[in-house]
């Protein structure tokens, strides 16, 4: 199962995501599971780092199955942005969560960081 942890301030702003283990919905290379986070969470990583507002992103992927990012520094990023990116992730791996519960476990916190 892969557990999937949303952390983000008291406006709803994107601040940290950490995410590790394996979907094992079907054998390696064949699972739709893993497929589907994986571009949810690529996707995010890729519209955080193309900002273009100077924001500070520090990821980290130190083994198969683990993935983490956090922004570091929010620049000059807005608001707007960092919170439609956390509604990105959230609606996203809520949804994965509801279908595929046995393969994906999603937990959020708010107010980090506040």
């Amino acid at each position: 199962m892969t557990q999937v942890f949303l952390a983000c301030s008291g406006d709803g702003s994107f601040q940290e995501l950490r995410a590790s283990g394996h979907a094992d919905f079907a054998k390696k290379g064949h699972d739709i599971v893993c497929a589907a986070e994986s571009f949810l969470l690529r996707t995010a990583v890729q519209v955080l780092e193309s900002d273009g507002s100077g924001l500070v992103l520090e990821t980290d992927a130190p083994r198969r199955g683990e993935l983490s990012f956090r922004v570091a520094s929010p620049g000059t990023a807005s608001r707007e942005r960092l919170v439609c990116v956390a509604d990105f992730i959230r609606n996203g791996m809520q949804s994965l969560s509801d279908e595929y519960p046995g393969c994906v476990s999603f937990r959020e916190e708010t107010g980090f960081g506040d």
